[in-house]
């Protein structure tokens, strides 16, 4: 149980996409929902009609769903012819050296042993008892991985949220007859979105020869949970282009996209679609979408109606949820409502507002630097080089100068508060960040996986740390990710 700090070049980083303005639109007046009176009253059938205009076109491979990577190898030619022999020669000769240095690289990396490639070694057996680098060394060096095999690796991949060892896996799945397999490439995909590697999730997703209704819905919900839900709604929007028919499970992804994209009129129109027109079962976790997109939006009185008007008896999870966002937003009096309900439907509940105690010694927060195939650990209050403490003490100051001001409430200690104010400036993560910026180049992205929960003071300083220091700090606590770029996070602080 530890967080990890895993530095990478920017290339390899995950790019918040800007925000594309294709997908449907509506109007941003919130004044008469549809809860006032009926609760698909204000949907017609025409509206539906438009938004569910799906052609009868399969083409997986059209230019709309896919983005092109063009390579520069054109420009670099045109440029060569441009200089003079000498220069020429000087420069392939430096060029022809890393290539070389690389191809030996790799060749070392995948060279076959003869004595490995007869024997049976079981590889599934070896992944489900956490020898995940053994099991890839095994591969790389000419042990035959099957269909069970690469799910094997990949699922303990996306389990261990490494991204290093999820492209080392995916490789050689390159290499292997398997490359073109559907369901191996939705495990890979499934595994960068955990990874919170979007931008490698995508590549696997365009360049993918055949792709199923799981694959658009994977990659949907991996936009959701990573903080970019517009561009899975676009997605969404390519993937009706496609010919394709969403399912249950599609819905409920592009219902969490709404909410992380705020998008309350189109999730509406989606559930209603759902429920009056499609023949689809509605599941409890779909109302529990209209409750996160009506919370995260602010309308509790809205979402307080849609629990209260659910065809049938609303159940702990939906109170639980209203109750949450109650909290959230401030609303006392539908907070207290909601916890009278929920002590109802389950007394074990009633201690939910007690302050939680501090986390027992053997759970408490740890971190940990992945750098250069080295994992470096880091205790809350653990004492370590010098000249990570220096460079954590001047982020305080310079965070003080940029507004960040100590939220002591998140101390749960009896001590006064300059000793709280102390306490959260060295917390574990911020120790980790600390040492990653000292211990990597410029603007690299650092990435940070925790095993609890993210406190909210650290979650305000972090944002004001990317802004101050200009990287992406990627941040995976027991929850979710947190992409914190120029002083704001993918989560929307909610989380």
């Amino acid at each position: 149980m530890a967080s990890l700090i895993s530095p990478h070049p920017a290339g390899n980083s995950v790019i918040l996409s800007p925000q594309l303005k294709s997908r449907t639109s509506f109007p941003h007046s919130f004044s008469s929902l549809p809860f006032s009176s009926s609760f698909s009253a204000t949907l017609t059938t025409n509206t539906f009609k438009g938004l569910y205009a799906f052609p009868n076109t399969r083409n997986n491979n059209s230019n709309d769903a896919n983005t092109v990577y063009r390579s520069h190898s054109s420009q670099t030619r045109r440029d060569s012819r441009s200089t003079s022999p000498y220069k020429r020669k000087q420069r392939r000769s430096s060029s022809d050296e890393v290539s070389l240095r690389k191809n030996q690289n790799e060749s070392d990396r995948f060279r076959q042993d003869p004595t490995l490639m007869n024997l049976d070694i079981d590889l599934v057996s070896l992944c489900k008892e956490g020898r995940l680098e053994e099991v890839i060394e095994y591969v790389e060096r000419g042990v035959s991985a099957d269909l069970c095999a690469f799910g094997a690796l990949l699922h303990s991949c996306g389990e261990l949220k490494s991204l290093e060892l999820c492209k080392r896996v995916h490789e050689l799945l390159k290499r292997s007859p398997l490359t073109s397999d559907t369901v191996l490439n939705n495990k890979l995909i499934d595994a960068y979105v955990k990874c919170g590697s979007m931008k490698d999730a995508r590549r696997t997703f365009d360049q993918m020869r055949e792709r199923n209704t799981g694959s658009w819905c994977l990659m949907v919900n991996g936009y959701a949970e990573n903080g970019e839900g517009d561009e899975g709604l676009l997605l969404f929007e390519q993937m009706k282009k496609q010919g394709l028919r969403p399912d249950e499970e599609t819905f409920s992804a592009v219902l969490a996209a709404c909410a992380d994209a705020g998008a309350v009129e189109e999730a509406l129109l989606h559930f209603d679609f759902m429920k009056n027109t499609s023949g689809f079962v509605l599941g409890i976790e779909h109302y529990l979408r209209v409750i996160e997109v009506l919370g995260r939006a602010g309308h509790l009185r809205e979402a307080q109606e849609f629990v209260e008007r659910v065809p049938f008896e609303p159940t702990v999870d939906l109170w639980d949820a209203l109750w949450k966002f109650a909290r959230i937003h401030g609303d006392i009096e539908l907070e207290d409502h909601a916890h009278e309900l929920l002590i109802s439907l389950d007394p074990s509940k009633g201690a939910a507002k007690q302050v939680p105690l501090p986390p027992r010694k053997k759970n408490s927060g740890i971190n940990m630097v992945e750098e250069k195939n080295r994992l470096s650990e880091y205790r809350c209050m653990k004492s370590y080089k010098e000249e990570g403490y220096g460079k954590l003490k001047g982020l305080n100051g310079q965070m003080r100068e940029a507004g960040y001001v100590p939220d002591t409430r998140y101390v749960l200690h009896d001590i006064d508060e300059e000793a709280k104010e102390q306490a959260l400036q060295y917390h574990s993560e911020r120790l980790a960040i600390a040492y990653g910026l000292i211990s990597t180049p410029a603007r690299t992205t650092l990435r940070i996986i925790k095993n609890l929960r993210i406190c909210g003071d650290c979650h305000n300083a972090i944002k004001i740390m990317s802004k101050i220091v200009g990287r992406e700090l990627i941040v995976r606590d027991n929850k979710r990710f947190h992409h914190f770029r120029d002083g704001k996070c993918s989560c929307g602080d909610y989380w």
